[in-house]
């Protein structure tokens, strides 16, 4: 897809909750369309965290270009601002070489600041993030509900990264970040949404299958080796789920079924948040996965791509 004078260039959006077979599918749908795929993998973004992430294969990304995986290092941060830029930068690029940019992830702050919008909002100011670090996260969740409604109901509780984002916002500023978001714009390209969804107890199965497959492929030891690395609890990538645990594992306060038992209810538990964000754009044509392969669902998708872009 060339990137024609008099119009934007259009994005192919591959989105969905984790374990709904977003890589495979993005991958296959990449070949057939000649397309280049942009991460919105919140924590692909690291250098290191390869088997906790199940990033790409090498053979995959040899195949086909990826972007924004492995895009800072390890005890690197990287926020949904940075993440704009980059997409804003990115998709032009891509189009330019005549390939279709196919935006690929699960992680709903990051994809919601190109989809939705984002504002620049105040750098981050030490002192009050030092006043806000030391409360607990239900009083960071209390705290903000008085503040700010709108963005507490849209935060989990356990969600520190963002509420203290917010607190920040309100007290720098003597707005609420919601009011500010709403005045924020998305990104200005065309974009086709697909969303990738499963059968519930099929989608339970994947996580935890998932889940022991990274087990197997050798996750403690991963963790053991960023350890050593210098990962700590203050970087920002060690708060990816598997992380904190594995390392639990590897210290012995926690047993290894303990371990996959854990990360399973916290993948899930992402899973729904995941899906309920994305529910709320209506906009998003939605696709069931379950018993279907990868390669039939690549077809399902290019021919959707394809009529949507002869009607636009």
């Amino acid at each position: 897809m060339g990137a024609d004078a008099d119009r934007a260039p259009a994005v192919l959006v591959i989105l969905g909750a984790t374990a709904t077979g977003k890589t495979a599918i993005a991958f296959e749908v990449a070949k057939r369309l000649d397309g280049e795929i942009l991460s919105a993998d919140s924590r692909a973004f690291f250098a290191g965290l390869d088997i906790v992430t199940d990033k790409p294969a090498t053979t995959q990304r040899a195949a086909i270009r990826h972007h924004l995986v492995d895009r800072v290092p390890l005890d690197g941060d990287y926020d949904a601002m940075a993440f704009r830029r980059d997409v804003e930068e990115l998709v032009p690029e891509i189009a330019g070489r005549d390939r279709v940019p196919i935006l690929v992830g699960g992680g709903t702050v990051y994809l919601g600041a190109v989809l939705h919008g984002l504002f620049e909002g105040p750098g981050r100011c030490p002192r009050i993030r030092e006043r806000l670090e030391v409360k607990s996260s239900q009083e960071l969740h209390d705290a903000l509900r008085e503040v700010d409604a709108a963005s507490a109901a849209a935060i989990h509780v356990n969600d520190r990264l963002r509420l203290v984002r917010a607190l920040e916002v309100y007290e720098a500023t003597g707005r609420p970040m919601s009011a500010w978001q709403r005045d924020a714009k998305p990104l200005p390209f065309p974009s086709l949404r697909i969303g990738l969804q499963r059968e519930r107890e099929e989608h339970r199965g994947m996580i935890a299958a998932r889940v022991q497959a990274m087990i197997h492929n050798g996750l403690v030891d991963e963790a053991a080796c960023l350890r050593e690395l210098g990962l700590h609890p203050k970087m920002q990538a060690y708060r990816t789920i598997g992380v904190p645990e594995a390392l639990a594992c590897l210290d012995g306060r926690i047993s290894s079924e303990e371990m996959e038992e854990r990360i399973v209810r916290r993948t899930w538990t992402l899973a729904r948040r995941q899906i309920a964000w994305f529910r709320r754009d209506e906009s998003v044509c939605w696709i069931d996965v379950s018993g279907r392969a990868a390669k039939d669902l690549a077809e399902t998708i290019v021919e959707t791509w394809q009529r949507w872009r002869e009607q636009g």
